[in-house]
């Protein structure tokens, strides 16, 4: 049975990512494994009260973040308080902005931004409850 699902991200410069991820998120670095070289194998960071794992490429083990194949195909969704804020903030430390913040039909404010280390952050807020058959009714309208 799965207790918890943890992303885990691999990245070209842990050290700074873990810097960059505190400034543009306001994560806490719980701990860190690191080589004598500086290399780390494995930190921890809380985001609110979920943890994001993450290390540096190990590319003598198939271990290669984003920028070793041009982008990601992932995507970590933060769900934040105010999200016009979390984006500039991550924008201030760094991160492109990909999708500017705004209202989604499935009832959330939501903005996109891509970390200096290829990774890719959905950053959204609660503006309304909507129920699955609604956002079905709206997703479809989309397409019409």
């Amino acid at each position: 049975m799965i207790k918890q699902a943890f992303p885990y991200l691999r990245v070209r410069g842990a050290a700074e990512a873990i810097e960059f991820y505190q400034r543009a998120f306001g994560a806490t670095e719980k701990f860190r494994l690191a080589e004598p070289s500086g290399r780390i194998g494995h930190a921890e960071l809380e985001f609110g009260s979920q943890i994001v794992m993450l290390s540096d490429e190990y590319p003598e083990y198939g271990v290669q973040g984003p920028e070793a194949f041009g982008g990601t195909g992932s995507s970590v969704h933060l769900h934040v308080d105010d999200v016009d804020a979390v984006t500039k903030a991550a924008v201030d430390a760094g991160a492109k902005l990909v999708m500017e913040p705004k209202d989604q039909f499935y009832g959330e404010r939501s903005s996109k931004v891509l970390d200096p280390f290829g990774h890719e952050w959905l950053l959204g807020s609660h503006i309304e409850d909507v129920s699955p058959e609604e956002m079905q009714r709206r997703f479809t309208e989309m397409f019409q």
